[in-house]
């Protein structure tokens, strides 16, 4: 299978990107940015002194891309980065991340022991690849059982009915309020990567599925007052 997001940031870390990344849904694309986002600094980020007070170690980078944030925690505790993406894989390894780990976010009960962790990082609306309200609870609970009684987390994602949340690329509504989803692939130079869905989900929606998983919702953050919002989740 193709994986043209993980080939454009593996290229624009070797200095080989020529060509830009798109995100495209049918007849509409955009020009994803790469050099401007996940290659720069952790501290960088708005809210990242908010998201560093949540988390300890042993830490779980869940979808750790260019290594971002595994770079900066690794400096202070154990931790690991989870990438399913093979240039990825290699990224992280270049970049000099310490702890890698190939494998799917959706199986943490296959890779990891119970109570491996300390705490979780799922920044990168990678969450909403669970393509269902059942398989985000079941991801939650999964999460729960590789972290220990005491965990903390901290996850994001869009919620589709805050502000303009509509005009995003690939975005489809959902009757039912506070859901929606998401639907697009990448392009980079000639490669076309799977269809992507993401289930889109508000902080009543997530509050609703930590239900039964161990997990509660301790804080919302909108770091730019906008349909992106972040959660501290605590185990109960």
């Amino acid at each position: 299978m193709a994986d043209p997001f993980g080939r454009a940031l593996l290229d624009y870390h070797r200095g080989e990107k020529e060509a830009p990344l798109f995100q495209v849904d049918g007849d509409e694309r955009l020009t994803h940015p790469v050099g401007s986002f996940y290659f720069e600094s952790f501290d960088s980020l708005a809210g990242a002194d908010w998201i560093a007070s949540w988390l300890d170690g042993p830490l779980l980078d869940v979808g750790a891309g260019a290594g971002r944030d595994a770079l900066s925690f690794q400096q202070r505790y154990e931790t690991v980065a989870l990438e399913i993406s093979d240039p990825l894989v290699a990224l992280l390894a270049e970049r000099g991340v310490e702890r890698v780990r190939h494998g799917d976010m959706f199986a943490l009960r296959d890779l990891f022991d119970r109570d491996r962790f300390r705490s979780a990082l799922i920044v990168g609306t990678q969450a909403s690849l669970a393509a269902s309200m059942h398989c985000l609870r079941a991801f939650l609970g999964d999460l729960a059982h590789v972290t220990a009684p005491d965990a903390t987390a901290v996850l994001d994602t869009y919620d589709p009915g805050y502000g303009d949340a509509e005009e995003m690329l690939g975005f489809r509504p959902d009757p039912t309020p506070g859901l929606a989803f998401r639907v697009l692939h990448y392009e980079y130079e000639g490669d076309v990567g799977e269809t992507l869905l993401f289930r889109l989900f508000g902080p009543d929606r997530l509050r609703e599925a930590t239900a039964g998983t161990g997990w509660t919702v301790a804080e919302i953050r909108r770091p730019h007052d906008t349909y992106h919002y972040r959660a501290a989740l605590r185990k109960r």
